[in-house]
């Protein structure tokens, strides 16, 4: 048995998000499918975190468990020939037995990119928010620093059905705190940085952390919308984080201008 490690890049636009779901295209089921005509073999491969709907990945890393005898160099080759346009594998690598895409992980990185220009292109539209309207973006910066550190981010999660019936819910954001049965969903996350910068036309939140709630980097942004709208104050994010309550933080931002860019090990 082999355990491999896949780095992949995909269009989020057109797959109904990373799971595999019933009567639904996903990127996990179409990954699924190209490695089982490469292999014979019906396997599931494991992503780092699961991308909701619309979401992009930079570089998602896989990992799934094959007997094939077929060289790491030449997956990638086979894996592309089969796949759609809008995923590709970047590299192919054995790893070790005890390496797991997601329960390996040590932090990822997220980018969101939102088009400040009055016009969007057609080619970017389904790539970025589109935000033409007047925003205090120094305001938004200031905000963005307030969630470096560890915090509950309760108030930037969203809120699951599966999490109100007691059930852990099927996202691979969430982590279940040590302690087995019985143990309580823990939404306390460490974030090392957090920061807005130019980039051309684009305004883009750039933030890493140990992990991330379903729907969080989302939600943050839309709450530094409301900053940059002055519907709050900057400071205003200290106090969402302390209520640990969904309903006090903004809506949740597009889908579209969001990318997984790395996952560290």
């Amino acid at each position: 048995m082999r355990n491999l490690k896949l780095i992949l890049s995909y269009d989020g636009s057109d797959f109904s998000g990373w799971q595999v779901q019933p009567d639904a295209v996903t990127v996990q089921g179409t990954l699924a499918s190209a490695i089982g005509r490469v292999t014979g073999e019906k396997v599931l491969p494991q992503g780092s975190g699961r991308t909701d709907a619309g979401v992009h990945a930079l570089a998602q890393v896989v990992t799934f468990v094959t007997e094939s005898s077929v060289p790491a160099a030449n997956f990638a080759k086979a894996l592309n020939d089969i796949l759609p346009p809008s995923v590709r594998v970047l590299e192919v690598e054995e790893a070790a037995a005890d390496f797991h895409a997601r329960k390996s992980a040590r932090g990822k990185t997220y980018r969101y990119r939102i088009y400040r220009a009055a016009i969007c292109p057609p080619f970017l539209a389904r790539y970025v928010w589109h935000y033409p309207f007047p925003l205090d973006e120094p305001a938004m910066v200031r905000a963005a620093e307030l969630v470096v550190g560890e915090h509950d981010f309760t108030s930037f999660a969203a809120v699951d059905p599966e999490r109100s019936a007691g059930v852990p819910p099927a996202f691979a954001y969430r982590e279940i705190a040590r302690g087995g049965e019985g143990a309580q969903i823990s939404n306390v996350r460490r974030i090392f940085s957090s920061s807005w910068e130019h980039q051309g036309d684009e305004f883009v939140y750039i933030v890493k952390g140990s992990g991330f709630l379903h729907h969080m980097v989302r939600n943050l942004v839309g709450t530094f919308i409301l900053v940059g709208k002055a519907t709050l104050q900057a400071e205003d994010v200290t106090r969402i984080l302390e209520a640990r309550n969904r309903s006090t933080a903004g809506a949740t931002a597009p889908a579209s201008g969001l990318y997984l860019v790395n996952v560290e090990y």
